[in-house]
């Protein structure tokens, strides 16, 4: 059974980076007394504000968030990890009387707490060492052709550059013989009605894409002005950091260091920021189109907001 039917009632608020879910997450909460638990893998560091669209001291000071600034950039944080920290937190914010709103664009994260998860290998340092020296030999796309031929599922949702993912998704086959997305895969449920009722998901998605790309441009222009170079250059001025960690493998951040490594063009950063966060976007999207169960609502239109609230009552009167 999924993990999110035997929770106690919570909605979730999903989409694609820029689709304004910040907003709607906002407008939820000023009508609704509600918590916010943060589905995001990229808002759980701390120091990483301006690259990550952090909701202002402002926002997060206007309703309860959970699930941000929980970890050094240093540290990793797993799916399931937030499937435990998430599990805790619905129960006690509805436990006070209160709804638990989950917003966010990491999918995996989502999909994991409705579906449940298997405990994964856990990492072996010898392997991971094999994988890390095959892949010096021959190149992490050569190691992603490996990973298409025996987990297709995950290696397409994957660069063939994202070392990090390859590495963990050919690990976790070569311990135990299944692929990762086995781990990840939907779990039978005795009753899928009953678990979205009792976790619906609304979908903020665009109906014409290029609505969406202009506002990742203005959003990563915005960035790039609001000092994400900056913020970069003094996560690495600690010296502890490297750029094959989960942290700084998020988009914008790891584009920055390729420039600040002298890897990648200073002229070429904004083209390839947006560039990486259409991709995101594109991944995010193809991800919630796998969950038939969700209530899609047009990000890109005029009344977005009130579609989100009048969709937010329905639920609650049909809320078990």
């Amino acid at each position: 059974m999924s993990t999110s039917a035997a929770l106690p009632f919570h909605i979730g608020l999903a989409g694609p980076t820029a689709a304004g879910k910040t907003a709607a997450a906002l407008a939820i909460a000023q009508a609704h007394d509600c918590e916010i638990i943060s589905v995001d893998s990229a808002l759980v560091y701390r120091g990483m504000d301006v690259g990550t669209a952090k909701p202002s001291a402002t926002e997060l000071a206007a309703v309860p968030h959970h699930l941000i600034n929980i970890r050094d950039p240093l540290q990793a944080y797993s799916a399931a990890e937030f499937v435990t920290d998430a599990t805790a937190l619905i129960e006690s914010i509805s436990a006070r009387g209160k709804l638990p709103l989950l917003v966010g664009g990491t999918m995996l994260y989502f999909k994991a707490l409705m579906d449940g998860i298997d405990p994964m290998p856990a990492a072996n340092a010898s392997l991971r060492a094999e994988i890390e020296a095959q892949a010096q030999a021959q190149g992490w796309p050569a190691l992603h052709a490996e990973l298409a031929r025996v987990d297709p599922v995950t290696a397409a949702r994957l660069a063939p550059a994202d070392s990090q993912r390859i590495q963990r998704a050919l690990e976790v086959f070569r311990i135990s013989g299944l692929p990762l997305s086995h781990f990840h895969a939907r779990q039978s449920r005795t009753s899928d009605d009953a678990a979205a009722d009792a976790a619906p998901l609304i979908s903020l998605e665009p109906t014409d894409r290029a609505w969406l790309h202009t506002r990742i441009a203005e959003r990563f222009d915005q960035m790039l002005a609001a000092g994400l170079v900056e913020e970069v250059q003094a996560l690495r001025a600690r010296g502890d950091l490297h750029p094959d960690l989960p942290s700084m493998r998020c988009v914008g951040y790891r584009q920055v260091w390729e420039v600040l490594d002298g890897h990648s063009p200073q002229a070429e950063l904004r083209d390839k920021g947006v560039f990486a966060t259409r991709q995101l976007a594109k991944r995010q999207i193809t991800w919630l189109r796998s969950m038939p169960q969700r209530h899609v609502i047009a990000c890109d239109a005029p009344d977005a907001l009130s579609q989100v609230l009048q969709t937010v009552n329905q639920l609650l009167e049909r809320a078990p």
